[in-house]
């Protein structure tokens, strides 16, 4: 279903308060209050990631309050979104997915004040998220500036690993420190951004790298360039690639980009499917000036963040698009 037309039928009012909206596919809705005083506003929630359900209210609330980190701002209060299933899953467990969630609330310095509960086949579970945001620190996506540098901050490939889990084809230790990493909120990243200074920013989720970053270069009008090599990734996620492991949406990913992806020779199809694996809360993608990125990486490894990476750079372009060299 292409929910983007749908939406583009809507007359939706756009009034001057609103500073960052539908047009550009950004992670969160900006409004503003008063002054530079603005309100970053978001939901989302997923299905089990694992087995445990403390562990997946944790993946889940860091995955939703990740929106507002990406576009700069402060979580300051949350709902629950429960999509819980009449029969299966007993109260205890319910209760251990929103201890969970409550536990990453509680670290992002949000407090939660409620929420709603709806009948569903399919357990899910997620947060609508309200934060604040000053103006100068709003981190859009139309914000990329050519000259730019590109800095992940958490390895991709967290689809193909869940996928190797559930099929038992990967090592359960390993599957837990990715799990780990996925629960871990991306506060500390935002802090340095803001702190440093970033033109842009994103988080990559279930558009893959690819998704997320062509999202950034059509609302910015630039391009933007991968180094294949410096792309931090799961080794576990590219030994399952190789035993034919995928996601269900690593293919849909693809094809959506196909005509605006461009690989150099020598990046096989294995390399290639990691650019549109489907993350769950996934890192921080910041867009910085060269002097900016580099001590927003040096700083994010001084923190703890040590897979963080620059590995890209944004370029002039008239056709908005992202090539993938070496």
């Amino acid at each position: 279903m292409d929910l983007d037309a749908i939406v583009k039928n809507l007359q939706v009012p756009v009034p001057p308060e609103v500073l960052v909206g539908l047009r550009t596919s950004d992670d969160a809705g900006v409004y503003r209050l008063a002054g530079d005083l603005c309100l970053v506003v978001t939901a989302d929630f997923i299905t089990p990631t694992c087995d445990d359900p403390f562990l997946y209210g944790r993946i889940a609330a860091a995955n939703s309050l990740s929106d507002v980190y990406a576009m700069g701002g402060e979580p300051k209060v949350a709902l629950n979104l429960c999509c819980f299933p009449t029969k299966g899953p007993d109260k205890g467990i319910l209760t251990d997915i929103l201890r969970g969630g409550l536990e990453t609330i509680n670290d992002s310095g949000a407090t939660l004040i409620g929420g709603h509960t709806v009948k569903d086949n399919e357990l899910k579970y997620g947060l609508s998220v309200t934060g604040i945001v000053r103006e100068k620190d709003i981190k859009a996506n139309a914000g990329a500036k050519p000259g730019d540098l590109v800095v992940l901050t958490k390895p991709l490939g967290t689809g193909v690993v869940l996928s190797g889990n559930k099929s038992g084809l990967a090592d359960a230790k390993t599957v837990d420190h990715v799990l780990q990493r996925m629960a871990e909120l991306n506060r500390t990243a935002c802090e340095i951004m803001n702190a440093v200074g970033a033109n842009a920013a994103t988080d990559v989720t279930g558009f893959g790298l690819g998704g997320h970053s062509y999202e950034v270069a059509k609302a910015s009008k630039v391009g933007i360039r991968y180094f294949e090599s410096k792309v931090p990734r799961w080794s576990l996620a590219e030994s399952l690639i190789q035993k034919g492991v995928k996601t269900g949406v690593t293919l849909a990913n693809g094809q959506s980009l196909e005509s605006k992806v461009r690989f150099a020779e020598g990046i096989g199809s294995e390399k290639q499917m990691l650019f549109f694996d489907p993350q769950t809360s996934g890192g921080l993608l910041i867009f910085a000036p060269e002097p900016q990125a580099r001590e927003i990486h040096k700083r994010l490894v001084d923190a703890g963040i040590e897979d963080a990476a620059i590995c890209g750079e944004v370029f002039s372009t008239d056709r908005p698009h992202l090539e993938i060299e070496p």
